[in-house]
């Protein structure tokens, strides 16, 4: 049975009120109805008209330990029996408040799941547990929304949603005073200062702060890869590649620079982007202490000092770099390889020109006369990257807008 039941006002009146709890043709009311009580369901009348009547009486009775309050003497007797100890667990001492509740706490400490799901053969300890479940197959979402409509199969989904709209964090860390929506979420966090990882991947060893961070890492061992485009069929391991990778054929570009409007398809390459107008560059060697604006700029770089020549000639045997036939000298990059051979060959080679294929087609640049960057701001054309991005933030001359800071290079 779904819960179906939405506990609202049908009236105006508190009698009214109270006499809607006892009416049989309760009902759901629309998701716009301003006279809702509050947005909890219900499966069966009788839960719904405890709940009306905890509106229109109020908690009238009040337990003399706790303070805490109640609409009705049986509740308040149960929640006695916390105190009392009357239920209570022989093996951690928790006190339950009915006989029924000390029966599924014990489950807990016996592994027992009496409650089998007929559709994948999973067990759980209570019924409720195993509806919930259910609805992973059923696709049934009984929880809605009243501000967005968005469907959810539990209600405790809901609540936390609801926290979006209304902007509310209860959950504090008792460290930093970061505020989440969500408990779970905190707890995710509260790791980031203990550096506790409690998830361990079973075949490499890698510890993680959170299973869902996990159960993405244990594909990189199975080969999965389940997220799949629909437009060329190309697979991914995570959902959030996939979005990135589908900006391939629809050219959606949401990420706009607001210095030069340059549109870029990921937050982190607007990152890099946004580097060429700062200067700034956060990624430094802790060898020799040079700056890099990216980090894969850095791990090239550190090669240098560690000697380390990773990239193997595929026309000699397997376990050597590029290597030189003629002098035997070795090389971690082709280019240089390809350069040096051709120095054997008598051909010339401007010294100048050592480096990646970005680097030398800047350095060619130089030998040409070519203006390849422009201020998006007036107009100028400029050599170097560098000039343009410091003569871009000085510049008073707005005669263009705010149009892209480099033009193609044109072939003569």
């Amino acid at each position: 049975m779904t819960s179906s039941l939405l506990c609202c006002a049908c009236a105006g009146s508190s009698m009214e009120l109270e006499a809607a709890g006892k009416r049989s043709d309760i009902t759901e009311h629309p998701r716009n109805d301003k006279r809702r009580l509050c947005d909890k369901r219900f499966k069966t009348k009788k839960h719904l008209t405890t709940r009306t009547n905890l509106h229109v009486r109020g908690s009238k009775y009040s337990c003399s330990e706790c303070e805490k309050r109640f609409w009705s003497p049986k509740a308040l007797r149960l929640h006695v029996n916390i105190h009392t100890g009357k239920y209570k667990c022989t093996e951690c001492g928790k006190c339950c408040k009915s006989s029924p509740e000390l029966t599924v706490h014990r489950r807990s400490h016996s592994g027992e799941k009496p409650f089998e799901c007929t559709d994948c053969g999973k067990r759980f300890t209570t019924s409720c547990n195993l509806e919930v479940h259910s609805r992973i197959h059923s696709g049934e979402k009984p929880f809605e929304c009243s501000d967005c409509g968005k469907l959810f199969a539990q209600s405790s989904h809901l609540k936390g949603h609801s926290r979006v709209h209304s902007g509310e964090k209860p959950c504090k860390c008792t460290v930093c005073g970061k505020r989440f929506a969500q408990s779970g979420n905190l707890l995710v966090h509260s790791r980031v200062h203990s550096g506790e990882k409690p998830f361990e991947c079973t075949v490499c060893g890698k510890r993680f702060v959170d299973s869902s961070h996990l159960k993405v890492h244990n594909r990189i061992h199975s080969g999965e890869k389940p997220c799949e485009c629909s437009v060329c069929g190309k697979r991914f391991t995570r959902s959030c590649h996939l979005v990135q990778h589908s900006r391939v054929h629809s050219g959606e570009k949401p990420f706009e620079c607001t210095v030069c409007g340059k549109r870029l398809t990921t937050s982190g390459n607007l990152a890099n982007h946004r580097r060429l107008h700062s200067g700034k560059k956060p990624f430094e060697c802790a060898v020799c202490g040079k700056q890099f604006t990216q980090s894969g700029s850095l791990v090239r770089h550190s090669k240098v000092h560690i000697g380390e020549k990773p990239f193997e000639c595929k026309s000699h045997s397997e376990g050597t770099w590029f290597t030189c036939e003629i002098c035997q000298k070795k090389f971690s990059r082709k280019v240089s390889f390809t350069r040096h051979v051709l120095r054997h060959e008598g051909v010339k080679v401007c010294a100048s020109s050592e480096g990646p294929a970005t680097a030398l087609n800047a350095h060619q640049n130089a030998h040409s006369g070519f203006k390849q960057f422009c201020c998006g701001k007036c107009g100028k054309y400029f050599k170097y990257k560098n000039d343009v991005i410091q003569h871009f933030e000085g510049c008073t001359d707005d005669r263009l807008g705010i149009i892209s800071l480099f033009r193609p290079r044109v072939s003569e």
